[in-house]
């Protein structure tokens, strides 16, 4: 099993003990520390106290659910979140990704899938030590820069809070301008060959980054091609 390079909590939020335990079992063998709650009110605390690395979130929880509760999480941090679902509906599951979720894993799941998601989060989150000590140069293209050392984005100087993924999918796109991606090659480069996710999430990640660029007055950050995939816009270089 991989194991963490670096010390980091996760907090586990779900209902039923059985799953935090299973779940607290298989991360602390991958070098994880653990923290648990039982429903959303219980995970907002953990959050304001503990300051985990990221959250594994059930979406069916007593009291407060695990929608409500990464709708409360996203309003005020992008602290990375890993859904679990007990429904088979995937409007379910999409829904999630577009309220800012970083990944989602279905019930019944394998620990090692949660395992193996929870950590290419952290990789995403945190970022490859370098080959070298010399700092990863800003990304520009138009009005967009990224710093990805920092995992910053800002349009026009104006800062703009993105989740792992979605900075992962800009930076993709930004790195190769005039390349149309498809949907499939933006998965490989964000999780790796084989990773199983679908279309659709990708979709609600692309929405996502539209809806956060449009709020600071960028229309032109990601292009669709219809039945290819996307690719960088213009942001605003004419």
């Amino acid at each position: 099993m991989i194991q963490c390079p670096m010390p980091r909590t996760i907090l586990i939020a779900d209902d039923d003990p059985h799953i935090r335990q299973l779940l607290a079992f298989a991360l602390a063998k991958a070098g994880l520390d653990t923290i648990e709650a039982e429903d959303g009110e219980a995970a907002l605390a953990a959050v304001e106290s503990h300051a985990p690395d990221l959250v594994v979130l059930d979406i069916n929880m007593p009291r407060m659910d695990g929608i409500e509760t990464c709708r409360r999480l996203r309003a005020r941090s992008d602290l990375p979140i890993l859904f679990l679902s007990s429904r088979d509906d995937e409007l379910d599951r999409v829904l999630g990704i577009e309220l800012g979720a970083d990944d989602y894993v279905t019930k019944p799941f394998s620990p090692r899938e949660v395992v193996a998601r929870v950590m290419a989060i952290l990789r995403r989150t945190a970022g490859r030590p370098p080959a070298v000590a010399d700092a990863a140069p800003p990304l520009r293209h138009g009005r967009l820069h990224l710093d990805p050392d920092g995992w910053q984005a800002s349009w026009a100087d104006q800062p703009v809070p993105l989740t792992a993924t979605e900075f992962g999918i800009l930076r993709t796109l930004v790195t190769m301008p005039s390349k149309v991606f498809s949907r499939d090659a933006l998965i490989d480069r964000l999780h790796g060959p084989g990773f199983a996710i679908t279309d659709r999430t990708i979709d609600s990640h692309v929405r996502n980054l539209r809806a956060k660029f449009a709020a600071v007055g960028a229309q032109d950050v990601i292009e669709t091609r219809a039945g290819i995939g996307y690719r960088l816009g213009v942001c605003g270089a004419r």
